[in-house]
């Protein structure tokens, strides 16, 4: 069977009867670029994940209780310094590596780019995220006399121009070769009607499949295979929009080894009931992060003996995985969750049609699903102004105005 009767065989198998329409008008590259594409991507995956949309709700007979967790306040002098002595053997041996998930863009901020290349105005001349991040990474080089590797996950639309903005400033002073990019997977978008998008391209449209996806990438990219062969033995994996953040902080990997775990996090107490941010627990006996907008408002205002809410320890993708969590993780399957957007797209008669409503839905993963893989995590409770300053929103909270003025903060309290 030729490569045509196969592509519409498997389109007519899944109601995708549009892109048979559109594939008979295409020639020459365009039309071998589409056939390639139905030939890869997982039909049979996308129409489940459409088949089987629900709201995300924790099933009722779940057993959810509180999850325990160290306040770093709280330590004595002794445990800090048995920690994080710990800690400080490991990254000294090089047996440590950094992760940033970088596949967003700044459209949520007004800035056309990948959302590292936005530029935050601190100190008047103002500072690119990657430069920060960059900084952070060299404070630790010098304190530990080790090149710490960092691996920087990009989607496929901002690759190019992530790439070539590092090139151009020269990485910010970070060693290149120990500097290496890796793009993350990708997902096709569906409509309200089980029906593919298609792009102006004339290829099926695909989108980064959630941060949940960077332990596959990170196998499926050689990466993994290129740590163990470094004899990496731990890895933090955090985003690239909070400029406050310690990606390299011996005293939660020392907890993490004191207590034989495999993965750790940091966390900050939620502001309020109702901050958006997703919160630790455990359900059914392993942990978990329940989103803000899953969590019932009972549990969301309830507190423990010590008055303190009993689910508020949010989570801010600040995350620490052993290689052997990464490994076991990359081998697995993290759910997918959905949100319904707005997205053109060409019809079936080579037209772009610009919807006026959200029309179709985007399937992501997220990393703290890979949490429920393991009976335990080591989290440790952090102060906001020292862990947590990131950039989600163009104005009010979590803005470029609220981090400029806690990264600012937290520098001139070092000084």
């Amino acid at each position: 069977m030729n490569k045509d009767k196969k592509a519409v065989k498997k389109l007519k198998k899944y109601n995708q009867d549009h892109i048979i329409k559109l594939l008979n008008k295409l020639e020459g590259k365009e039309k071998e670029n589409l056939l390639k594409q139905i030939e890869e991507i997982n039909l049979n995956e996308i129409i489940r994940l459409y088949d089987t949309l629900v709201e995300e709700k924790i099933a009722k007979k779940s057993k959810i209780e509180a999850i325990e967790y160290l306040d770093k306040a709280k330590l004595s002098k002794k445990q800090i310094s048995r920690f994080t002595s710990l800690g400080d053997d490991v990254i000294k041996k090089g047996e440590y590596a950094v992760v940033t998930m970088a596949g967003g863009q700044g459209t949520r901020l007004g800035h056309k780019g990948p959302k590292g290349t936005f530029k935050l105005d601190v100190y008047g001349k103002g500072k690119y995220l990657f430069e920060i991040l960059a900084e952070n990474l060299k404070e630790a080089n010098m304190i530990y006399n080790k090149v710490i590797p960092w691996y920087i996950m990009t989607s496929n639309e901002n690759y190019l121009e992530t790439l070539n903005f590092l090139e151009k400033n020269n990485y910010f002073g970070y060693p290149k070769d120990h500097t290496k990019l890796f793009i993350q997977g990708k997902i096709p978008l569906i409509d309200t009607k089980g029906k593919l998008l298609i792009n102006k391209d004339m290829k099926i449209k695909e989108v980064s499949d959630g941060n949940g996806s960077v332990f596959s990438s990170l196998k499926n990219a050689g990466i993994l295979k290129q740590m163990k062969e470094k004899n990496i033995k731990w890895i933090f994996i955090g985003g690239v929009d909070n400029v406050i953040l310690k990606m390299v902080d011996p005293l939660l990997l020392g907890i993490a080894i004191d207590k034989h775990l495999q993965i750790a996090s940091k966390t900050v107490t939620k502001a309020n009931p109702h901050e958006n941010v997703g919160v630790f627990c455990k359900i059914n006996g392993h942990p978990k992060v329940i989103e803000y907008s899953e969590l019932e408002d009972k549990l969301a205002k309830e507190k423990d003996e010590n008055g303190q809410l009993k689910y508020g320890n949010a989570h801010i993708m600040c995350n620490l995985f052993s290689i052997k969590a990464i490994e076991k993780i990359s081998e697995e399957h993290l759910k997918y969750h959905k949100t319904i957007k707005k997205n053109s797209y060409i019809d079936e008669n080579g037209n772009e049609v610009i919807p006026t409503n959200p029309n179709s839905y985007k399937f992501e993963s997220f990393i703290f699903d890979s949490f429920e893989f393991f009976d335990n995590i080591a989290i440790l409770n952090t102060k906001r102004e020292d862990e947590f300053a990131p950039i989600k929103n163009k104005e009010g909270s979590d803005s470029p105005k609220t981090a400029k003025e806690l990264y600012e903060k937290y520098w001139n309290s070092k000084k």
